[in-house]
């Protein structure tokens, strides 16, 4: 019989109201307001987003039914007619948003940058009509593999006003990586840069797109921006210079009615084993839920500076950095760098220069920047801020308490937040104005999402213990398939978990369980809990354990086959420069756990490693790390894996 629930073994028991001043001026000002909207989100969830698409968005033709749902494939505003590119620009042109800086843009080097709505619109007006000149039609796609630069909203938008879905392949990616993405999603054309900078090297993107291009033999152009001026090989009657094949052209381009349902963008997600999945989300529902989640969960005011530290290759750029800002007519910073060795608090330097009021980056940053110490950020006005996020995955508790006291001065809100690509936006986040924060949860559902934590049969389980984080019914921002492969989307998503009386439960791989608050606790991938001697426990309460000691900076921790207990608990531990590692250091960690959780989790073998295998975007693959811990050759898909030498330092240290 499978086994259907994780124990939990984390207590935390901190809670910060949000600041009274914050919450007078708040979206949502209470505990009381949002569970009003939540209860009437759950009673009538059509009406509520009806309500919400009638008052927040432009139609050019309104909807004839809120919702068809076919388990378990969505349509959202049947027949309503709808632009993401018109709501993002056109609709702010006629109020005083004109004029107001609608993109800010720091290059690594130190350039910069700023559009106003209107010279936004204006470029992308122009850069629509030069991919209708390269014959790109509505519905054809366009690749996009760019630095971080505002080309690279500036080509989504345009892409978005004709109608041509498009599909961003991170920058860091390699050419078999783009190869795989463009050719499964057909694309016709690819945009790109000759290079971008980062950590003060230059990229060279245009070579990996050479290289990916021998075999993409759907791609006719190449339109390529200037962003480094190195030498690059350009392919005569293929290969187009941005800035020469604009000369002259047009910048009236009238946004393309879209139908809701019609395809917006394909964003590719790894599997682990197999070609990548490309989750596939249209125009209407997903304008609408990052819009209105962008504005409910970062109280956006119209003189906030908002900065999300994500790619626009992910789906935070997309929802967080491009559509949900732009849509709400707020000003979004753009940042090209990341730390460095030569400018290790260039994240600081951005805030205090342009006076950023929301901060939303990613716990693992928060870890590297607890690594480096206080006096960076200390070194630095922060006083701008006003509010903090988190995204990517689970934060431990004292990274939180970290990023509260030293980056928030103790004034500045933390949401926590919980999704996923296939969710188009955040599910389960603080309002800030709203909710009480517990550093490590990222607290209530949204108004209008579902959640529970069930077991494998669906059934609820009781507070404090652990099952499978599930949705329990649609949402506009959710994925409608994986490209070209609708059974791949049943089975990944919908068949973990049986229907309910009827009723189709989303599940896509992340445990948690939920305190008598009714706050969630993500425990991280289902497939990262390791099974102790009957016991099933969730990693991110171990990491947490172990990052809590003053020696430790970041932890992985992973199960490997022990014939005993089934399996055994074996820890990847980088340390915090200050100490080194030793046999005495391993003893007292293990005790340390043994401590903060019980003996149950006492790792039986920890690795010291001066880094962790991560994704570009910042997470730990914890996939490899099993491999590594059992003894195993590394299997599937490693594309998204940032630094391989990593991977061969901790083979080395096997």
């Amino acid at each position: 019989m499978a086994e259907v629930t994780i124990d939990s073994t984390l207590q935390e028991s901190r809670l910060f109201e949000p600041p009274a001043e914050f919450s007078q001026q708040a979206e949502i000002k209470s505990l009381a307001e949002y569970e009003q909207l939540y209860a009437k989100a759950k009673a009538d969830p059509q009406k509520f987003w009806a309500d919400l698409a009638e008052t927040e968005l432009h139609w050019f033709q309104k909807w004839d039914t809120v919702l068809d749902w076919q388990p378990p494939f969505a349509q959202w505003f049947v027949n309503g007619k709808i632009n993401i590119s018109y709501n993002c620009l056109d609709r702010h042109l006629t109020t005083w948003r004109r004029n107001k800086a609608a993109l800010i843009w720091e290059g690594e080097p130190g350039d910069s940058r700023t559009f106003t709505y209107a010279q936004l619109h204006r470029e992308v007006c122009q850069f629509a009509n030069v991919l209708k000149q390269l014959g790109v039609q509505k519905g054809d796609v366009v690749g996009i593999y760019m630095p971080m630069i505002p080309e690279a909203a500036i080509a989504m938008l345009a892409c978005a006003r004709i109608g041509a879905p498009h599909t961003v392949v991170f920058g860091g990616f390699s050419a078999e990586a783009l190869r795989d993405r463009l050719k499964d999603g057909k694309a016709k054309l690819v945009i790109t840069a000759d290079g971008g900078w980062r950590k003060d090297a230059i990229v060279p993107l245009k070579e990996q797109v050479d290289k990916a291009l021998a075999d993409a033999p759907t791609v006719k152009n190449v339109l390529v921006v200037q962003r480094t001026a190195q030498p690059i090989a350009m392919e005569p009657g293929r290969d187009h210079w941005w800035h020469d094949i604009r000369q002259g052209v047009s910048a009236d381009c009238p946004a393309e009615p879209m139908d809701s349902e019609d395809m917006l963008f394909i964003l590719y997600t790894s599997g682990s084993t197999g070609k990548p999945k490309g989750v596939v989300h249209t125009t209407a529902g997903y304008n609408l839920y990052s819009h209105v989640t962008t504005k409910w969960i970062f109280d956006l005011k119209d003189t906030d500076v908002y900065w999300c530290t994500a790619d626009v290759g992910w789906i935070t750029g997309h929802s967080y950095i491009v559509y949900g800002p732009l849509s709400n007519g707020a000003t979004t910073l753009m940042y090209e760098g990341a730390p460095r060795a030569s400018n290790p608090g260039c994240f600081w330097d951005v805030i205090e220069k342009y006076g950023v009021n929301i901060f939303y980056t990613a716990p693992t940053a928060i870890r590297a920047f607890m690594r480096m110490g206080d006096h960076e950020p200390n070194a630095r006005n922060l006083s701008s801020l006003r509010l903090l996020g988190t995204v990517g995955e689970p934060i431990n508790p004292e990274a939180w308490m970290w990023y509260h006291r030293v980056i928030g001065g103790e004034r500045c809100p933390i949401v926590d937040t919980w999704w996923q690509t296939e969710t188009g936006g955040v599910m389960i986040t603080p309002l800030p104005g709203a909710i009480a924060t517990k550093p490590g949860s990222a607290t209530r559902p949204f108004p209008g999402i579902l959640a529970e934590i069930v077991d494998l049969e669906g059934n609820p389980v009781p507070d404090h213990e652990g099952g499978y984080l599930a949705i329990q019914h649609p949402w506009p921002g959710m994925m409608r398939t994986v490209y070209g492969d609708p059974d791949r989307f049943r089975r990944t998503y919908w068949e973990h978990i049986p229907p309910q009386d009827g009723h189709y439960t989303y599940f896509a791989g992340d445990g948690a369980r939920k305190d008598a608050d009714g706050y969630f606790w993500v425990m991280g991938r289902v497939d990262d809990v390791i099974s102790v001697a009957g016991h099933r426990l969730g990693t991110m309460e171990i990491e947490s354990a172990l990052v809590s000691h003053p020696a430790v900076a970041e932890a992985a921790v992973v199960g490997k086959p022990d014939e005993v207990k089934g399996e055994e608990v074996v820890a990847f531990v980088t340390l915090d420069p200050s100490f080194a590692p030793s046999p005495e250091l391993s003893a007292e960690l293990k005790k340390h756990v043994v401590q903060e959780i019980g003996a149950l989790a006492r790792p039986g073998e920890i690795r010291f490693s001066e880094a962790l295998p991560k994704t570009r975007s910042g997470k730990i693959m914890r996939r490899l790390l099993r491999s590594l811990a059992a003894g195993e050759e590394i299997t599937g898909d490693t594309s998204t894996l940032e630094d391989r030498s990593v991977l061969d330092k901790l083979r080395e240290g096997a």
